[in-house]
């Protein structure tokens, strides 16, 4: 099948290529003010033969909003991909090495978590939609392949 080429960068990479888990620079925008967005593709499971389970993706979604940010003032959004093989991480200027390491303490954060942060009706639109043990798992998962993080490509 050939594909199209898009306006949306994520939709140009070629999902039967890459080998994931991986960490890349998916965007990179410098703002009229001087400052650089850099936006990273988190990928936790391989295109079109995994994907994470909603309650695990909704759970690791909260929870890295709130542990990252206890890490870099500098995370602006951790969003989900709709095809739950990952997230997207937007920062203002974090660069890779950097980005990694934040990461890295993050997901350890989310090791070591008793809760899910504003896992209520209250704080959330589907409070009763999270698992911290399905987030934990998937978490320790992609953490034990940090090795593989920095070869998105599949040989």
């Amino acid at each position: 099948m050939e594909k199209q080429k898009t306006n949306v960068e994520s939709f140009d990479l070629d999902h039967t290529k890459v080998a994931a888990p991986y960490v890349r620079v998916a965007g990179r925008k410098e703002l009229p003010g001087g400052d650089t967005l850099i936006k990273y593709d988190v990928r936790f499971t391989q295109p079109n033969k995994g994907h994470l389970g909603m309650k695990a993706v909704h759970s690791i979604e909260h929870m890295t909003a709130h542990h990252m940010r206890n890490h870099t003032d500098a995370l602006i959004d951790f969003s989900p991909m709709g095809c739950q093989t990952g997230f997207y991480a937007l920062t203002l200027g974090i660069e890779p090495a950097d980005f990694v390491q934040i990461l890295v303490a993050t997901m350890q954060d989310l090791l070591d978590a008793t809760e899910v942060p504003a896992a209520n009706e209250v704080q959330c639109g589907w409070g009763a939609n999270h698992s911290l043990e399905e987030s934990q798992a998937a978490v320790a998962a992609f953490l034990d392949r940090k090795d593989e993080w920095e070869e998105v490509m599949a040989s």
